[in-house]
């Protein structure tokens, strides 16, 4: 990427609209209310054959205390100090505010390159406000349609300087980066230490981690403090986060990815149209992670909706981490974590064995311990087991409690190999695999996860019928008329 765009101005201007327009997705949520989006969002942008990071942010409101409005307010001026360029985007067919104004004056002295964007500005309409732009004394404006997708070339041949001066500027700096020589063993090859059966995660290839959970119980303030920075808008009011937002990072060495996601209630009480696209983006979330942490209120741990959230996780064959936050605010912490760990076994019972730590986000004690919880659920979720081991595990198992014999037809099972991981999947050869009750494939699936080292994550089990070899079984015989008089079929003639 060779600079930052970051997209700024009022509410309702078509600021998401036009970072989903550039990074050619429907990332970031959509909608005619006015302050939908809450958070920074970041997404690799294509215009022509420019490439940058751009960064949707919250609509600028007239308010610098500590309520909702200033905090999002807060949040975007940081945005707008990190990126390279800010695009001030304007409502063309309201033309120009006092609080455009206003916004104005902050971005000049705040960046020192600001371009102007007039959205909206599609027919007639639009003339006004566009005329209007020029009184702010940011330059010639940019006529856009976000929704339409007019006037992108006209802003490319705005960036296009830019994108060469941030070009020439990134190859100084490099070329002038000092070389740092490092003394390797000589009988170092490449690779060599690098063959290990889990592929580890890299900064290309990012672990992804989504952090899910009900609202206020605490996914925002974790996740900012696992990076170490106030990214994510946090707040006592529950409800805050509404896009699924991803936030890169190296946490404790690993390189990572991760999602944070609106509070899902009962489906009952979702009634908002805004709130079931905050949580629809927070499931998608969910597909594409390769761990999910489930985080927890130690207050009211285990509620029904905690228990649809995992089970959620678990369906969608993702290794899952639970995680109790608030933890500081537990006075008897032994007998509490007791409690919680028999709930855990007694309610989640398709989780088994999977890790249960305890953090407070507010402090950040047990980062640690949850940082290795999530890279042992990973490897376990990675974890690949031999076919000869399986077969052998398999007639143990067997011998110790063979599979039962519906209508006297004994099911035999032959084979047995593991055929994917992530989750692990393994398909066993059988006969009448229809027949096989659900109990059986419990017991089988229980002792894969106690004997090959498996907690938590969970396992596919497929049931494959090996066939018979007989190729004549199907195949229907004509019997002919001289032997219909030895068999009985049908009457004889002559």
């Amino acid at each position: 990427m060779s600079f930052t765009l970051a997209i700024v101005g009022r509410p309702n201007v078509g600021k998401s609209t036009l970072f989903n327009r550039l990074v050619g997705k429907r990332l970031a949520l959509v909608d005619d209310q006015p302050g939908v989006t809450r958070d920074l969002r970041e997404g690799a942008a294509r215009l022509a054959d420019l490439r940058f990071t751009v960064v949707d942010t919250a609509g600028l409101e007239d308010a610098t205390d500590d309520s909702l409005q200033g905090r999002m307010r807060r949040l975007t001026e940081r945005a707008v100090d990190m990126a390279d360029v800010c695009l001030f985007l304007i409502d063309g067919r309201q033309g120009v505010t006092a609080t455009d104004e206003v916004f104005a004056d902050i971005l000049r002295k705040r960046n020192a390159h600001v371009i102007l964007g007039v959205n909206k500005a599609e027919g007639r309409a639009g003339e006004g406000g566009f005329l209007e732009a020029y009184a702010l004394g940011l330059g010639e404006p940019v006529r856009l349609s976000a929704e339409h997708g007019e006037g992108m070339d006209d802003l490319y041949r705005v960036l296009q300087p830019l994108a060469d001066a941030f070009a020439e500027r990134a190859k100084l700096d490099e070329a002038e980066a000092p070389v740092v020589d490092v003394d390797l063993p000589e009988d170092f090859e490449p690779g060599e230490d690098e063959a290990t059966a889990v592929p580890m995660p890299t900064r290309s290839k990012p672990l992804q981690i989504a952090v899910i959970g009900r609202p206020n119980a605490g996914k925002s303030t974790l996740i900012n403090r696992i990076i170490g920075e106030d990214r994510l808008l946090t707040g006592p009011e529950a409800g805050i986060t509404r896009d699924a937002i991803s936030v890169a990072s190296d946490w404790q060495g690993t390189p990572v990815r991760i999602f944070d996601t609106a509070g899902m209630r009962k489906r009952a009480r979702v009634t908002d149209k805004l709130e079931k696209l905050s949580v629809a983006d927070g499931l998608r979330a969910v597909r594409f992670a390769e761990v999910v942490v489930v985080l927890l209120d130690v207050e009211i741990p285990f509620e029904t909706q905690d228990l649809r959230i995992a089970d959620f996780a678990e369906t969608e064959g993702r290794a899952v981490v639970i995680a109790v936050n608030k933890w500081d605010k537990e006075d008897d912490k032994q007998e509490k974590l007791a409690e919680l760990k028999a709930m855990f076994e007694r309610l989640l019972p398709q989780l088994r064995g999977a890790p249960l730590v305890t953090v407070s986000a507010l402090t950040g004690r047990g980062l640690d311990r949850l940082h290795d919880a999530i890279i042992r659920a990973y490897q376990t979720w990675n974890a690949r087991v031999g076919t000869s081991k399986l077969n052998q595990w398999l007639q143990a198992m067997v011998e110790a409690h063979p599979p039962p014999a519906p209508g006297g037809r004994r099911i035999r099972l032959r084979y047995m190999t593991q055929v994917k991981t992530r989750p692990p999947g393994f398909v066993i050869m059988c006969s009448h695999p229809d027949e096989l009750p659900d109990s059986y494939k419990r017991y089988l699936i229980n002792g894969l996860r106690a004997d090959f080292n498996l907690p938590g994550t969970p396992i596919r089990l497929f049931l494959r019928s090996q066939g018979d070899k007989n190729p004549y079984r199907e195949r229907k015989f004509h019997t002919p008329s001289r032997l219909r008089k030895h068999t009985g079929k049908g009457p004889v003639k002559g």
